[in-house]
This record gives structure tokens, C-alpha cells and sequence, in this order.
């Protein structure tokens, strides 16, 4: 079936170009993209365009990039494109002159499944809280950021071996058939949005707040599979880090990106440095080793454990 409604998407990242494909593969009518504008990046700070402006540039979209969303010429082009419907993926907030234009709302794709983990990080923070599930779920966009009316959701499993990365393209993909299948409802009348108030029953949905560098330090006084699903939810990006220091006092960050658990009841320190200076390095937290696989020191680029100790002494560090 052919869908003459017009649809205007927002989105930015990657993880957005898979819904944007998904509904252009299947014929949807897009009169409009709408992307951050470009951005200075890398050393000659040239202009590097968004994931999604490349791929609506390669398709011939028309694409907007406003610097402000409440702009008086921004908003009349907006209206003048009389879109029935806007769908947004990994975007800005936006201002309810904006999300209420639509006579048909505005969707917007959430990679968790709400009311839980509301909020900028919900793949990393699902991992990092040991979850088992997680999920993506379309809504209406209302005044409060995620928590609209949902529309359909898709849970997903969390594999013990997922990083924060698996776990976003999965979702990525994903995202793309479960926009599809909303729009198609959306524009069928076949839907029955549920208030995430009624899901709730008074209960405190679990967040997931925009992650920070500093957020990122390694506590080594915890259970050794949270620290490990710590490390799993922030790979490969933004990383979690731990200091290292040597009798000088000289001080590095280490990230690490990959590891395993050596599970041993009978650690008496935690945060100190097991290693063989060839093949292994390992890290006591409570109830067991982090066998670090992957790593990465401040200034040097990320490699296996076996090649970093080819060139480095870590025996001549211990934890900050």
C-alpha cells in the first residue's frame, strides 16, 4: 500500500539513518529532513556533515538545518511543508510549536523500553544495571521528555557479551521495521496508544541521565560483575577509565574496553594490579579478577593486553 501522508524526520546520528532508510525503502511520502547543522571536526576543524544529512543528501531529500527551533523562519517552513506526521530518532528536544504542528503528533523512537530508562543513555545505562532485557518503544511526543503515550514496543535481549556498541546497532536495526510498523498503524487508524502513567501504578521509573567523563571512573570496591558490566555499558564509547600511577608519582588514564571475570572469594584488596608482563593483566575487585582484554593508555591508541605489555611496564604502576 502507497501512503500519500507527508512525513517531515528529525534525527542526527547514525543510529537515526536506519529509520530514515526504513521509511524511504518503503515509499513513505518524506517531504523533509530535518539535521543538526554542520559541525568543525578533526584538526583543520572542517565542516563535517551528520549521518543523516549524508544519507538524505545521496537521496535527494530535502533537508533543513536550523540553528534555532523556535526561529519565526524556521516555523514558516516548517508549516509550509504541512506534514501530517514528523517522526523523530536521536534528536533534539524539541519546543511543543514544534512537536504538536503535525495532525497526527509527533513520533519519536526511544532505545529502551519506557517507562524505564527515560532520559540520553538508555543502551549504556541498561548494560551498566546488569539488565538481561531492554528494548525500543515509539510514543507520542508530549511536554515532558519521554513520556508520552507509547505506541508499540520490541524487546531485545541482552547477551552476557554485548557492549554498549553491540547493543546499539541491534537496537539501530531494529528501530528502523518498528518505525515502519508504527507509521503504517498511525496512518491505518490501528492504534491504541497506552499512557505511561497507567504502565507505572505509581512505581519510579529507572533513568538514564546523560553520561560524563567523570561519570566514567572505575569504582575497583564493587562486586566484579558490575565493574564488568560497568566497562561493557560504556564500550567503546565514552570508555570507563581508571587511573595508574608510578613510584614518581606519575599519573595515567587507562581505559578499558574489553574484559572478562575470574571470579575468587578470597580477594583482600581490591584495586590491585595482577600481571605477568606478557600475556595478562588483572585487576582484584570484590569476589574476583577483571581480566583485562582490551585497552587503552592516555595519548596511544586502543590494543589487545598482549600488545600493549609489549611495550609497557605495568608492574611499575598501581592503581590511583
Amino acid at each position: 500500500m502507497i501512503y500519500k501522508e507527508k512525513i517531515i524526520f528529525m534525527g542526527t546520528p547514525d543510529f537515526a539513518v536506519e529509520s530514515l532508510k526504513a521509511l524511504y525503502e518503503n515509499n513513505f511520502n518524506i517531504v523533509g529532513v530535518i539535521t543538526a547543522p554542520d559541525k568543525p571536526a578533526g584538526r583543520g576543524q572542517k565542516l563535517e556533515k551528520s549521518a543523516v544529512k549524508v544519507y538524505s543528501e545521496a537521496n535527494s531529500l530535502k533537508i533543513l538545518q536550523p540553528i534555532n527551533l523556535k526561529s519565526p523562519e524556521f516555523i514558516e517552513e516548517l508549516k509550509s511543508l504541512e506534514a501530517d506526521l514528523q517522526i523523530v530518532v536521536a534528536f533534539r528536544m524539541l519546543p511543543e510549536i514544534v512537536w504538536s504542528m503535525p495532525k497526527f503528533g509527533t513520533v519519536n523512537l526511544h532505545a529502551s523500553l519506557l517507562p524505564d530508562y527515560r532520559g540520553a543513555a538508555p543502551i549504556n545505562h541498561a548494560i551498566i544495571n546488569g539488565e538481561t532485557k531492554t528494548g525500543i518503544t515509539t510514543f507520542f511526543i508530549e511536554k515532558d521528555i519521554d513520556t508520552g503515550k507509547i505506541i508499540k514496543q520490541k524487546e531485545i535481549e541482552i547477551l552476557p557479551e554485548y557492549n554498549a556498541g553491540d547493543l546499539h546497532d541491534i537496537l539501530m536495526k531494529q528501530g528502523g521495521k518498528l518505525i515502519v510498523e508504527t507509521v503504517k498503524n498511525i496512518f491505518d487508524n490501528e492504534i491504541n496508544a497506552i499512557s505511561q502513567t497507567e504502565i507505572l501504578k505509581n512505581n519510579v521509573p529507572k533513568q538514564a541521565p546523560k553520561i560524563f567523563k567523570e561519570n566514567c571512573k572505575i569504582n575497583w570496591n564493587q562486586n566484579v560483575g558490575n565493574v564488568n558490566n560497568f566497562i561493557r555499558g560504556l564500550s567503546p564509547y565514552p570508555s570507563a577509565w581508571t587511573e595508574i600511577v608510578d613510584e614518581s608519582g606519575n599519573v595515567l588514564i587507562m581505559k578499558i574496553s574489553k574484559s572478562e571475570i575470574i571470579l575468587d572469594k578470597n580477594i583482600n584488596e581490591t584495586g590491585k594490579i595482577f600481571t605477568d608482563n606478557k600475556k595478562y593483566i588483572q585487576i582484584s575487585a570484590q569476589n574476583g579478577f577483571i581480566n583485562i582484554l582490551q585497552l587503552q593508555l592516555q595519548g596511544k591508541k586502543s590494543m589487545d593486553t598482549k600488545s600493549f605489555l609489549n611495550g609497557f611496564n605495568i608492574s611499575l604502576y598501581q592503581i590511583n
